[in-house]
């Protein structure tokens, strides 16, 4: 399941966080990636200690929280610290599957990485190039969204991101270990949450709201990973 969430930041608010990254110290993107990944990476990455990194990684992270969207769809038990990328001069990133496991930094804990997520940082009439193509069950996705729009989409997924040939693409990343380890069965809590909302907005008062809240609810309890 791909699901666009828009405007996770208005068009003010990401003039301002890719301010701060235009004016950032970058580094070799390929020294966090696996072997097989270093192979087929060609970006930069803002260092996980860099203190802008934490600055807007909380703020990601904050915004993440206030989403009804994003809850919904990934169902969040964990969500690993976001990461800052930059593309240009041809900058691309080819097939490759994200790490099934991720240490959580100054923890000795890990996280499953169920979903990713990019949050785009650049408009599209900005760069050529540098669309996100994601390989899953139900095909083919092409994703290039507008700026401070986010994608979630299967961590098992493969996945690409095509050569940028204009321009400077900044995007944000990260991992979500969700409650419900199945991509199937969050799917179906998914579509069984947009069904309460739509019919809780059209009859109120209809007792089948209640009905399906606590199958919604004994459905979560059943098949929560944690």
């Amino acid at each position: 399941m791909v699901i666009e969430i828009p405007e996770l930041f208005d068009a003010a608010e990401v003039a301002e966080i890719r301010a701060a990254l235009e004016t950032a110290d970058w580094t070799d993107g390929r020294a966090t990636a696996g072997h097989r990944a270093a192979r087929v990476k060609e970006n930069e990455q803002l260092a996980l200690d860099h203190p802008l990194a934490k600055q807007l990684a909380d703020r990601v992270l904050a915004r993440l929280s206030q989403s009804p969207l994003f809850i919904a769809a990934a169902l969040p038990a964990r969500v690993l610290q976001p990461r800052f990328s930059r593309y240009d001069g041809r900058g691309h990133y080819g097939n490759h599957v994200d790490n099934a496991i991720f240490p959580i930094p100054g923890t000795g804990e890990h996280l499953r990485s169920d979903l990713s997520g990019t949050l785009f940082l650049s408009d599209p009439a900005d760069y050529d190039g540098g669309e996100l193509v994601i390989e899953d069950m139900f095909g083919t996705h092409s994703v290039k969204l507008a700026a401070g729009n986010l994608v979630v989409y299967p961590g098992s997924s493969l996945h690409r991101v095509m050569p940028v040939t204009r321009g400077v693409r900044f995007v944000s990343f990260f991992w979500t270990q969700s409650f419900v380890a199945s991509a199937e069965k969050r799917r179906l809590m998914f579509e069984l949450d947009g069904a309460i909302q739509q019919i809780a907005t059209d009859h109120p008062d209809h007792a089948s709201v209640d009905t399906l809240t606590q199958v919604y609810h004994n459905l979560l309890r059943q098949w929560s990973a944690t």
